[in-house]
């Protein structure tokens, strides 16, 4: 059984390297291409595809505003948001919106084939960032809860921008410590850098822009 989707989103590069993905494999067919929020809704008006594969960040009309004119429309098309962004509040909103599946850019590409393939087999698809904020919502649960005491000393040296060797040097460990402790923390926080550790912080209130280096 064939798959048709739609790529929707502003930059042509993208559009061009998801179709040749695409059209790589036997079971998906692209049969259009949409630069914006207007020209999504028309294109999936006139070609009804069985997946749009949806960016959110897009200028005029974005990705959550065409989420929900598909849904008050009634269009049988399902939709596969693929975007940068995993605000809590714009994977809340996409979900609420009516998506049937949240992937990150940073997926791998047999990922997000296979997410294409469950949403247009009327299944949901969820990058494991996204659920683990789904779940969080959920539970009520905080993540810096799962920290140990000395991970969650670690986690606010670094939120205020100290390197390794600082934090080795304030707690008299080893830099090697140091890392291991630095890995844990961020595998816990579902975090890839230490810049995404101070924008967390920052965030939250627990840390504030003129305390940082």
């Amino acid at each position: 059984m064939t798959t048709t989707v739609l790529i929707v989103d502003d930059h042509t590069v993208v559009r061009q390297g998801l179709r040749l993905l695409l059209e790589a494999q036997p079971d998906l067919d692209v049969v259009g291409e949409a630069a914006d929020g207007a020209e999504a809704l028309a294109l999936t008006a006139s070609l009804t595809p069985d997946v749009v594969l949806l960016d959110l960040i897009m200028p005029g009309m974005n990705g959550l505003d065409v989420l929900r004119q598909l849904r008050a429309i009634g269009s049988a098309s399902r939709v596969l948001v693929l975007t940068s962004s995993l605000e809590d509040h714009i994977v809340a909103q996409a979900l609420q919106a009516g998506a049937h599946g949240y992937l990150l850019k940073t997926s791998r590409s047999t990922d997000m084939l296979e997410a294409i393939r469950q949403v247009g087999q009327g299944r949901s698809a969820l990058d494991p960032a996204v659920a683990q904020i789904l779940h969080q919502h959920l539970t009520g649960g905080d993540p810096l809860d799962r920290l140990t005491l000395r991970e969650r000393e670690v986690f606010d040296l670094l939120a205020h921008g100290l390197n390794n060797a600082q934090i080795a040097e304030k707690f008299v460990l080893s830099e090697a410590t140091v890392r291991t402790h630095v890995t844990s923390v961020l595998d816990k926080l579902r975090l890839r850098d230490r810049t995404q550790v101070m924008v967390f912080a920052l965030k939250r209130g627990l840390v504030r822009p003129q305390d940082l280096p």
